[in-house]
C-alpha cells in the first residue's frame, strides 16, 4: 500500500487510536487522527488523495449524522465503522446513510486492514471516474452551440445530412461542425465519440 493513502481517524479513546495508527502507519498508510467529528469537520482535507474515514465508536444518530455533514460539502471519502454496539437497526441506519462498512471494534487488525483497503480502492477510482467526467465536461465546454446541437445528434446515430436537414444546415456544413467536434473531444472515429460519451455520460452538457 503506497504511502500515499490516507486514513483519517476519528475517535477520542487515545490508547486504541494510537495502536491503531502505528498499526496502519506500519502497513504503509499515512495517518491524521481527530479526538472528535467536530474537529475533523472543521479542518480542510485533500480529497484528490485515496484515502478514507475510520470513525471509532460513533453509533446511534451521530453516525448518520457525520455522513450528512460530509455529504453536504461535497465529499466522496468512504466511511469505515468501528463499534461496540452491534444493534441491528444502527448498522442498517449507517450502511444505509452511505457509511462503506460497519464492524465491530473487537475485530481483528487484519479484517479491518481488508475493509480499509476496499474503501481506499473505491475512493481511488472514485477520484480517479471524477477526473475524467470532469475532462469531458471541460471538452464539451469548449465546443460552440452549433457543435454541440451536431455532437447531440452525432452520438445518437443520425448521419450528416439527417443532421442538416434538423438544423437547417448544408451535408457539407454539418461535416465541418462534425470534424470540430471530433477534434475537440479527441476522438479520432465515430465509434470512440460514441463511446466516450456512453462511458462517462451521454449528455455532459
Amino acid at each position: 500500500m503506497s504511502e500515499h493513502h490516507l486514513v483519517y481517524i476519528v475517535d477520542e479513546d487515545v490508547c486504541f487510536h494510537t495502536a491503531t495508527r502505528q498499526r496502519l502507519q506500519l502497513s504503509g498508510y499515512e495517518v491524521q487522527v481527530y479526538s472528535s467529528a467536530e474537529q475533523f469537520l472543521d479542518q480542510e482535507r485533500d480529497e484528490s488523495r485515496p484515502g478514507c474515514l475510520l470513525v471509532v465508536s460513533m453509533s446511534g444518530p451521530n453516525g448518520p449524522t457525520l455522513q450528512a455533514r460530509l455529504h453536504e460539502v461535497g465529499s466522496i471519502l468512504p466511511v469505515v465503522f468501528l463499534s461496540d454496539d452491534e444493534d441491528t437497526k444502527t448498522i442498517v441506519q449507517t450502511i444505509k446513510a452511505g457509511a462503506e462498512d460497519f464492524l465491530a471494534k473487537s475485530v481483528t487488525y487484519d479484517v479491518l486492514l481488508s475493509a480499509i483497503e476496499r474503501a481506499v480502492a473505491r475512493h481511488d477510482a472514485s477520484i480517479k471516474l471524477q477526473g475524467k467526467l470532469n475532462l469531458l465536461h471541460a471538452r464539451v465546454a469548449t465546443l460552440t452551440p452549433r457543435e454541440r446541437q451536431v455532437y447531440e445528434l452525432v452520438i445518437r446515430g443520425n448521419t450528416n445530412k439527417a443532421i442538416g436537414n434538423e438544423l437547417g444546415a448544408t451535408e457539407r456544413t454539418i461535416k465541418a461542425h462534425r470534424h470540430g467536434v471530433m477534434e475537440k473531444m479527441d476522438a479520432q472515429t465515430l465509434a470512440e465519440l460514441v463511446l466516450i460519451s456512453e462511458r462517462w455520460g451521454r449528455s455532459p452538457l
